[in-house]
């Protein structure tokens, strides 16, 4: 529609994406391959979950968990969900021979439609910590694992898929139901 409008198209995606966050793998990620879009997703390690922190019997505090405590609170069904599928790929992980940091990013990276990955690390330990990601292929039974743990195209907590958007708020929508 744009080229035949004459309009610029676009060219970039960025949703959050990782092995707990997978709905934009239902349409998205497919869009996006079809129409030769960029998609550089952010959040591999979905906010600390799969940084090799948080397993059964030593989940730790997150600096994140500070400002949003509803995405970390153990006392929260989905969150005791994400603990649980965070401590099967780690246990993934390390059966593959490498730590779940890397299985992550590697994860992201390794899908065909990912033009690249935005790692966000706070310091140089989590940067370096990340970069051999980059060179990691997945196997076919490892992703068939991962897929196991979390299948396709789903959240592990089904209303986490990113930022929340504030013009789709029950008072700011653009027209009134039932008036």
């Amino acid at each position: 529609m744009a080229r035949d409008r004459r309009l610029a198209r676009f060219i970039c995606e960025q949703p959050p994406y990782s092995m707990l966050v997978r709905s934009i793998e239902a349409d998205v990620l497919p869009t996006c391959l079809r129409h030769g879009m960029g998609v550089i997703p952010w959040s591999p390690l979905a906010g600390g979950w799969l940084s090799g922190k948080w397993r059964k019997g030593a989940a730790a505090s997150s600096h994140r968990g500070t400002g949003l405590p509803q995405l970390f609170d153990l006392s929260q069904a989905h969150n005791q969900r994400k603990l649980e599928a965070a401590d099967r790929l780690g246990a993934l992980a390390d059966e593959a021979g490498m730590p779940l940091v890397h299985l992550a990013v590697a994860f992201v990276l390794n899908h065909p439609a990912v033009t690249s990955a935005i790692i966000g690390p706070r310091t140089m330990d989590q940067l370096e910590s990340q970069l051999g990601a980059a060179d990691i292929q997945l196997s076919g039974d490892v992703l068939n694992r991962i897929d196991q743990i979390v299948p396709p195209g789903t959240n592990v907590h089904p209303a986490e898929f990113g930022l929340e958007n504030p013009a789709l708020a029950p008072g700011a929508m653009r027209r009134a139901v039932g008036g």
